[in-house]
């Protein structure tokens, strides 16, 4: 995918003797007449950005609709040009930031109905008999509470006041509420300014205790030459912050808060190879500048490829996200999406949206499609970019086309600029590729086109094994190759 960056029957009642009634003491006082007999009745989004980018259109790999929403419909994306140098152009079509595709979709499931409960025969003389003993207590009660209101009230009225409290609200650690209440002070909305005046706004976590708050790269992307950054925190607390490091390709970065205070508390990081779909999730971040902003939802996907683009159709990111149907919006880039426990499994980046604005912005909304950087991907690069301040990614030194297809990806018989396509010594050199192979899985993984192998290779860091399976003349095969490095983003 690409964005722009019955009823059950009720059993007869049992029967039961008759309930004996006392004679009252004074024969002229005489029981109310009873309330009606009781009847038997049987009542049933691929990328988010920091506040201002520009919707674009969605290109390819678009889930399913649900229930309650249209299916944004896949959008046709012409062939893209071949690429072997870094930065790779993004896949075309690719949609900025904060956007996605359009399209319609039905919805499916119809409405049960309940099956009605049989009456049940014989109770009238049971419900009769209660409602005589229920009578009888009432009476009595009544006559005691009168007396006892007219020993100790002289005014000859009393007055019955309703329990102002029912009792403290007790928030269980594992609650959304009680993952919010401890997650949420270690949140940031950062304000991005580039030099003339133009940024917006996401979200970050604290990572460490010496500062570092990791977001998207689009999200400080205006910042980085120059620019100004700031991070506040939802206590109000604002502090000045600055770059650490920034890697495009894989759209995370680290700022440092400038004076940071003692008692910052980091997130927990999850394990993100081990979530699960339907896992439940919880993501915090500034959709359209609403800052600590909490909304739910479940892991719908793994491994779903994504490329989004800086709105600039010059570079793009590659990821294989966690997809979650959590409402994310442009704000909210950046931000954590946690599990049930609290833990950090992903960074909001992306959205799937059908082009219609809201909130007055003229910004495209969550439509239930969101995408998450897997955090075990976002760690290494984070520390990476703290230990160096540049990226290093993964590679198998081939150029591969960029056009979406379900073939594969298919190894160009030519690099960027006249460059060859299989990098001479490379680790695709080694392993035997050739130009005009198509590349069909990574290790277990179905490869359909070159942005989803790009994904797929960048979950993996310089020194991995995996296992190719490529075609040739229309014959499988399969060769195992050691991932090789580049480091930075040009």
């Amino acid at each position: 995918m690409s964005t722009e960056n019955e009823g059950t029957a009720v059993p007869q009642a049992p029967s039961a003797p008759p309930v004996p009634v006392a004679s009252p003491a004074t024969p002229s006082q005489q029981p109310a007449a009873g309330p009606g007999q009781p009847s038997d009745a049987t009542p049933t989004q691929a990328a988010t950005d920091q506040q201002p980018q520009q919707p674009h259109q969605s290109a390819y790999g678009t889930p399913p609709g649900s229930d309650a929403q249209p299916a944004p419909a896949a959008a046709p994306a012409p062939a893209a040009a071949p690429h072997a140098a870094w930065p790779p152009p993004p896949p075309s079509g690719t949609p900025a930031y904060g956007d996605g595709g359009s399209g319609a979709g039905t919805g499916w499931g119809a409405p049960y109905a309940l099956q009605p409960a049989p009456k049940k025969p014989g109770r009238g003389g049971l419900v009769a008999a209660v409602l005589v003993a229920a009578l009888v207590a009432g009476g009595l009660g009544g006559g005691i509470g009168y007396q006892l209101a007219k020993g100790n009230d002289d005014s000859g009225s009393t007055t019955v006041s309703a329990s102002t409290s029912g009792g403290d609200v007790k928030r269980d650690p594992g609650t959304v509420a009680g993952v919010a209440a401890k997650a949420l002070p270690s949140t940031v909305t950062i304000e991005a300014e580039s030099t003339n005046g133009e940024g917006g706004t996401g979200t970050g976590f604290v990572f460490d205790k010496q500062g570092h708050i990791v977001t998207n790269n689009h999200v400080v992307a205006d910042a980085v030459d120059g620019g100004k950054l700031t991070a506040t925190f939802p206590d109000g607390r604002k502090y000045d912050a600055e770059v650490v490091g920034h890697a495009q390709g894989y759209d995370v970065a680290v700022i440092k808060l400038k004076n940071a205070p003692s008692n910052l508390k980091p997130l927990t990081l999850g394990d993100s190879d081990k979530v699960a779909v339907g896992d439940s999730t919880i993501a915090i971040g500034a959709p359209f500048g609403l800052s600590n902003t909490v909304t739910t939802g479940i892991i719908s996907a793994k491994n779903r490829p994504v490329a989004s683009s800086d709105g600039t159709g010059s570079q793009a990111s590659y990821m294989s996200a966690l997809q979650t149907d959590a409402s994310i919006n442009p704000g909210n880039s950046g931000g954590p999406l946690l599990d049930a426990q609290g833990n950090v499994i992903g960074i909001n980046s992306a959205i799937q949206s059908t082009g219609s604005g809201g909130l007055g912005s003229g910004q495209s909304g969550s439509i239930g499609l969101g995408f998450a950087i897997p955090i075990n991907q976002a760690k290494y690069v984070a520390q990476q970019l703290i230990k160096t301040g540049k990226p290093v990614y993964a590679k198998i030194g081939a150029s591969v086309s960029l056009e979406e297809s379900t073939g594969g990806a298919k190894i160009t018989d030519q690099g960027a600029g006249g460059a060859a396509s299989v990098e001479p010594g490379g680790p695709a050199a080694q392993a035997g590729l050739k130009p005009g192979d198509v590349i069909t899985k990574l290790d277990d993984h179905v490869i359909d086109s070159g942005p989803t192998l790009i994904g797929e290779i960048w979950t993996h860091q310089p020194g991995d094994k995996v296992t190719i399976t490529y075609e040739r003349a229309g014959k499988t095969h399969t060769v195992e190759l050691t991932l090789g490095s580049r480091t930075g983003d040009s």
